[in-house]
């Protein structure tokens, strides 16, 4: 938890504490005081909120890509093998497929070197 969240739900609690007061001995100085004591809290437990959210997306975002990471090779092999697999199994639709690719290659570098 931010410390922040803890400092703002304090200075908020203080706040309807001294509001609540001001309102009871009829002070509109510490009624007013209480309040901006109040939303001041508020808006530091609402900072210090956003702040644990980003430190946990951030977090999550870390995981995953240390997972991707580790296993980017293993999904290589996998589809290492589907590609053997599927020229092995019809090797003259692979040599079409690759020379279609070729030849887009080819002529979307062609007009590159002009």
């Amino acid at each position: 938890m931010d410390k922040n969240r803890v400092e703002g739900a304090a200075r908020e609690f203080g706040g309807k504490v001294q509001s609540a007061f001001g309102d009871a001995v009829g002070s509109d100085r510490h009624s007013a005081e209480g309040r901006a004591r109040e939303a001041a809290g508020t808006a530091e437990n609402l900072y210090g909120q956003g702040r644990d959210a980003l430190r946990e997306a951030a977090g999550e975002a870390s995981r995953y890509a240390s997972d991707l990471y580790e296993n980017a090779g293993a999904y290589a092999q996998q589809g290492s093998k589907v590609v053997r697999r599927k020229v092995n199994d019809s090797p003259l639709s692979a040599l079409l497929v690759a020379g279609v690719v070729g030849f887009v290659l080819g002529f979307s570098l062609r007009d590159r070197d002009r």
